[in-house]
């Protein structure tokens, strides 16, 4: 019998790193988008880059529920092995908003602001992907990645409690997300691709409010809060712009809605 060369990235141990990359992925914050399943990567393999921005939201719970949002702004570079397996990591920049954390609950509180803002802070990515083409139109494949904030968040808010001025500061610290999925994807006319799928993700932060202030949603010192939600829908398309160039757009649904878009390019 022949035996089928390519050495670990054989069709038959491929297909098993698919199973296990959607058996084993984490429970998108706005971790960024996972790309089309198929590597970005020429025919016979290879490096690619990537500049993108994407527009994260999602809602995070303890006691209470909060909603955050991100714009992220990214690069990307990453090796494919052939069709069948990618890697790949981003470095980028990202801001973060609270909305209403600051809107006291008490009527003995109030402040001049409501929302948590932050401007950028960096951030990286890690992922990895593995792909299955059915035949020249359809292909299957999974992916997991992660996401770490390198820095802090903090904002500062002053107010009115109990007829005394106070001014008091909301920090997060060690914000981290991971997410994994699987996807169907469809290659259209002109070679463009089409795909969508499930994922589940996972994402946490620790908040520290530097004082306690009646009717804020942190009421300890130190508060651990993670995603509300652990599962949603992605799809997205890849358009081949011509000379190594392609476009790709994604977008997110859990509880609220993520979109982004960003330009490649295939070595």
């Amino acid at each position: 019998m022949k035996k089928e060369k390519g050495g670990i990235f054989t069709k038959k141990n491929l297909i098993l790193i698919s199973f296990l990359l959607i058996l084993f992925s984490g429970p998108v914050f706005a971790g960024g988008p996972s790309g089309m399943p198929e590597p970005v990567s020429r025919d016979e393999g290879g490096l690619h880059t990537a500049i993108g921005y994407w527009l994260g939201q999602t809602k995070y719970e303890n006691s209470t529920s909060v909603l955050m949002r991100q714009n992220q702004i990214y690069s990307e570079a990453g090796y494919g092995f052939k069709k069948y397996a990618d890697i790949y990591a981003r470095v980028g920049i990202s801001d973060f908003k609270i909305s209403d954390v600051f809107r006291s609950q008490s009527s003995a509180t109030s402040t001049y602001k409501n929302d948590f803002k932050d401007r950028w802070n960096f951030f990286g990515t890690l992922g990895a992907k593995g792909f299955y083409s059915i035949n020249n139109i359809f292909g299957v494949g999974a992916f997991i990645q992660g996401t770490y904030y390198f820095g802090n968040f903090h904002d500062k808010v002053s107010g009115i409690e109990d007829g005394k001025l106070f001014v008091t500061e909301l920090k997060l610290k060690n914000l981290w997300d991971v997410s994994g999925g699987f996807g169907l994807q469809i290659t259209a006319p002109l070679g463009i691709k089409l795909y969508a799928g499930p994922y589940g993700y996972y994402s946490e932060t620790t908040a520290y409010p530097q004082t306690i202030v009646a009717g804020f949603p942190f009421a300890s010192g130190k508060d651990k809060i993670k995603s509300k939600t652990n599962w949603g829908g992605y799809g997205g398309l890849f358009v081949p712009l011509g000379k190594g160039f392609g476009l790709n757009i994604e977008g997110q649904y859990s509880e609220r809605f993520s979109a982004g878009a960003a330009v490649t390019y295939r070595y």
